[in-house]
């Protein structure tokens, strides 16, 4: 039963469902929260122990659940294993959808780039290991694996996927999963593995660009691998059409209770981004920021923590769609 209701919720390809205006009549707000989890779910001999680790990371879910703060959305990275159909079990999500598979590598565009290194020239090994679950019922999904990439990730296509997600309201999201190529863990030189990155993030912007719609809520989550990489972060900022969680929580510390407001360049000190873009009409802001699954309590399950926002979405009557340095102006006021 439990597979069936999974494989039911992935509808890639399905037509795009118009979109619905905001209530005339009830609550004006309501809030969303999204957990990006990398869960290393890499496979034998790569990595030990990393299935019974995906089990108990969905039992970590299932505890959230029952304390009832269970996020609304997971965006895992790196669940490359069949465990990880364990941990949705556990989790009690009712829907998840998957990523790009192991043959959905593009050779036009932006090609790979070329060589024999460490990965590369072997073909692709694995999918691009990218889950989304969900408690809001799921529209729509699209998947892409990026066409370059670098050293030993080229063994799996990594990518990027958008789900749109249905509020209780009516109201739908755009949510964006990726995972960018590795500098050290890929073994490819710097510079090779620097390239690669600008060009997946160039492949990002573009496939926000056709499947994002400009008239619902986006948020953006995943693992950037831009941890102490300004020049990976930097990369095209002008051209992103969101604005980052850590950055607005930086400028905006009393409009955003994040732990790591105060830091310096709170952005370059994880590899887990998460961002978020405003359409006409709807007003979409992080409230709060957290971390999960650190280790703190009990033994961390993974080289990544969990990191949590929560958004609130306000409905605020037809006005032109914000641009990053306007939702920055405007918290500013």
């Amino acid at each position: 039963m439990l597979l069936a209701i999974l494989a039911a919720s992935v509808v890639a390809g399905a037509p795009q469902a118009p979109p619905v205006e905001p209530p005339s009549q009830g609550p004006r707000e309501r809030e969303i929260s999204v957990l990006t989890y990398n869960v290393r779910g890499l496979p034998w001999p790569v990595a030990r122990g990393r299935g019974a680790a995906l089990r108990a990371i969905g039992e970590e879910l299932a505890a959230l659940r029952r304390a009832g703060r269970e996020p609304d959305l997971v965006l895992i990275q790196e669940g490359f294993r069949g465990e990880v159909e364990d941990l949705v079990r556990a989790s009690g999500y009712a829907h998840w959808a998957r990523g790009p598979g192991r043959g959905d590598r593009r050779a036009g565009g932006l090609p790979a780039l070329p060589g024999l290194l460490r990965g590369e020239g072997w073909g692709t090994l694995a999918g691009g290991g990218l889950h989304v679950l969900s408690d809001l019922p799921i529209r729509d999904v699209r998947a892409a694996a990026y066409s370059a990439c670098a050293g030993l990730d080229c063994l799996a296509a990594k990518g990027v996927m958008l789900v749109r997600v249905r509020l209780d309201d009516g109201t739908e999201v755009d949510v964006i999963n990726t995972h960018l190529n590795a500098r050290r863990a890929s073994r490819a030189p710097k510079p090779r593995t620097l390239q690669a990155h600008h060009r997946q993030t160039d492949e990002l912007l573009a496939f926000i660009a056709d499947h994002a719609a400009p008239d619902r809520p986006l948020v953006v989550g995943g693992d950037f691998n831009v941890r102490n990489a300004p020049d990976r972060y930097k990369y095209r900022a002008e051209a992103r059409p969101y604005v980052v969680v850590a950055e607005f929580c930086h400028r905006h510390a009393a409009q955003c209770a994040s732990p790591h407001a105060a830091q310096n360049q709170p952005w370059l000190k994880s590899q887990d981004l998460q961002a978020f873009a405003s359409p006409a009409g709807i007003d979409l802001r992080p409230v709060g920021v957290e971390t999960l699954f650190d280790g703190g309590e009990t033994p961390s399950l993974s080289d990544h923590a969990g990191y949590l926002v929560r958004y609130r979405l306000s409905f605020r009557g037809r006005t032109p769609r914000e641009t990053g340095a306007q939702v920055m102006a405007a918290a500013d006021r």
